[in-house]
């Protein structure tokens, strides 16, 4: 389904730097032949080794350079044929790899990677890129859908994968009523083991075959893009599995590894740590990255393991880590790499968004890398979910105590520019689905997760949901079959359903909920210490103040009528989305009319209104002036 060509000559066709080492490395077709090149200055013998050849070492051979990259143009080889390197080590053992900068691999269980042109698919995406150009993330509403393409939907009775161009047709009839901005995508490098869920990368620039081809993926992402649906994916520099026929000891060497098991190895994950203090690794990493977005337009990455990175010590005892050169526990080689990634990142493709999934206090992990920071456009906020998920779990009786734990966000809150992220991580690993974590019956399981989407979109930050939150997903995710979308043939999990879309639509259009995400006066918080009802409330303002939502929840199964709350401003009060509503599966409980400001003093402010709050449900409520029109 080509469509007429763009002006935009391909990216594959520009001259290469150190950073765009996928210009000239790897296989690539000319009409001599095709040309390949791999790094492997510690090698004795480098040769091509396919199917033509029979896969044996030494027919194809390869010439070195002085900077130990290997090259040769090869005639007989065409596009769409398999083919790995045959490396001859000093020690004389004969490795055969994958090619680092394959553009394609076989299907798992085989490994080969596969001769591939990236550069004739014909884009129609300019308006979207154009759009994403201009836009500041920043104050603009960003509503992530994130998605295991393996376990999403499946073909043939769930025996199959879908293509990735049927799964942008299935997405784009999904996510656009409900109202998502942007997609993520788990990673779909290329990986070889399921289980992974791919996070343990062998082919940094290659889509996974389990759904197609190369073509098909950038179709995908032009779909989405025409659309006007963003693509994000998750992109894994922090470390890379030990399988013998990828990175690790890639000739003989550890070429992309530190040797020390110190520095080089994650005991967490059985896998090896990148050297971030050698340049050919950095250019390789950098490379890969632009890679995503030069080559198939991504609207950005989500960083996996940011802290892992970040801290020579993690998650090692005494003993089992190197201190930096001044002694400390930062690793300052990966602290370079990653701020000269966003810089560079930032300045190549303004408009892409760079996410960190960092857990710790690291200050200025989404601040300018000129003020010291480390550059990325947002990091997520595990705080957040953490203390959130913590108190919603807690019996409501019990709640009153706690409530700091939703409150104690304000203190850091403007300090970052946050994701608020309810991801796989908390659906996995026996922690059961985020509905069966509620406490209560049923209804009050239904109601508590409501309240949670909420308090999400209620409180500053981007937002973001793992598929199967959309629909209240019953059971823990399993990344070996689909959702189970029978459920949406409940009515309660169909009203799950229609509170995510107004949420999101709500989000997406009114300004003082996205706006001011990431300014101090975003979010301004009116009732945090009611123990007696349990009760908590805030504004949310635009940046330049000229309009505000009232947010309250009631973290309790006790209506409260005539529960009275300062407000900022005299006018009247509209409420435009309550979680308790009958259309969600609430019990109806709500403030039908305008609600007028009174001038009777309340927290604060010198104006506050009266109203009845449903149970276990949040309520916002748009402020009008006496002069809007309603």
């Amino acid at each position: 389904m080509n469509q007429p060509p763009q002006s935009n000559p391909s990216p594959m066709l520009l001259p290469a730097d150190g950073r765009t080492l996928y210009r000239t490395w790897g296989a690539h077709r000319t009409e001599a032949g095709t040309q390949f090149r791999v790094w492997a200055p510690n090698a004795d013998e480098v040769s091509v080794i396919c199917d033509r050849n029979h896969w044996q070492a030494g027919h194809d051979s390869l010439e070195s350079s002085d900077n130990g990259v290997w090259s040769g143009l090869i005639s007989h080889i065409q596009s769409g044929e398999r083919y790995k390197y045959a490396i001859r080590t000093r020690s004389g053992q004969l490795l055969e790899k994958t090619d680092p900068v394959g553009f394609f691999s076989e299907m798992r269980p085989a490994n080969a990677s596969v001769v591939w042109r990236l550069d004739q698919f014909q884009w129609n995406d300019a308006e979207w890129l154009k759009r994403r150009q201009e836009t500041d993330w920043q104050t603009s509403p960003l509503a992530v859908y994130e998605l295991h393409p393996g376990s999403w939907k499946r073909a043939d009775g769930g025996a199959e994968f879908l293509n990735y161009r049927q799964l942008a047709h299935q997405l784009v009839d999904y996510l656009i009523p409900l109202g998502f901005t942007h997609l993520q995508l788990m990673p779909v490098t290329e990986h070889p083991f399921d289980g992974s869920w791919g996070y343990q990368t062998t082919g940094y620039f290659a889509p996974t075959s389990r759904f197609g081809t190369p073509d098909d993926f950038q179709y995908f992402v032009d779909y989405l893009h025409q659309h006007h649906l963003g693509v994000l994916i998750d992109w894994v520099p922090g470390h890379f599995p030990v399988d013998g026929h990828g990175l690790a000891g890639f000739d003989g060497t550890c070429l992309y590894e530190h040797a020390d098991p110190r520095q080089g190895f994650h005991p967490d994950w059985n896998t090896l740590i990148f050297n971030y203090g050698r340049q050919e690794v950095r250019e390789f990493l950098h490379s890969s990255a632009r890679f995503w977005c030069d080559v198939y337009h991504v609207d950005g990455l989500r960083v996996d393991a940011v802290a892992s990175m970040l801290y020579l010590d993690y998650s090692r005892a005494d003993g089992e880590w190197i201190p930096n050169a001044e002694g400390g526990r930062e690793n300052t080689d990966a602290v370079r790499f990653l701020q000269e990634l966003n810089t560079e990142l930032h300045a190549q493709h303004p408009g892409i968004l760079t996410i960190a999934e960092e857990s710790t206090a690291w200050p200025g992990v989404s601040r300018p890398c000129y003020t010291g920071g480390l550059g990325f456009t947002l990091k997520w906020d595990m705080g957040w979910m953490n203390d959130t998920l913590r108190f919603l779990q807690r019996e409501p009786v019990h709640r009153r105590f706690h409530l700091d734990d939703l409150t104690f966000r304000s203190v850091y809150a403007s300090s970052e520019s946050f994701v608020l992220a309810l991801s796989h991580d908390e659906v996995v690993h026996g922690k059961k689905s985020l509905i069966s974590r509620m406490p209560g019956d049923q209804w009050q399981q239904f109601a508590g997760l409501r309240l949670l989407l909420c308090l999400q979109y209620g409180n500053a930050g981007k937002k973001h949901n793992f598929m199967g939150t959309e629909f209240g997903q019953w059971g823990e995710w399993n990344f070996e079959t689909e959702l189970d979308w029978p459920l949406l043939e409940f009515e309660t999990h169909r009203g799950i359903q229609r509170l995510c879309g107004d949420l999101n639509s709500t989000y997406t259009g009114t300004a003082a909920l996205h706006a001011g995400d990431h300014q101090p006066g975003g979010q301004q918080w009116l009732i945090g210490d009611d123990t007696e009802n349990c009760v908590i409330a805030w504004i949310r303002s635009a940046e330049d103040q000229t309009e505000h939502v009232l947010v309250v929840s009631n973290l309790t199964p006790v209506v409260r009528h005539d529960y009275r709350i300062g407000v900022p401003a005299a006018g009247r009060y509209i409420e435009i989305l309550n979680s308790d509503d009958r259309r969600y599966g609430g019990s109806g409980v709500s403030n039908a009319e305008m609600t007028a400001a009174e001038a009777k003093p309340a927290h604060g402010c010198e104006m506050s209104i009266a109203l009845s709050l449903p149970p276990l449900a949040t309520v916002f409520l748009q402020h009008r002036s006496d002069a809007s029109n309603i």
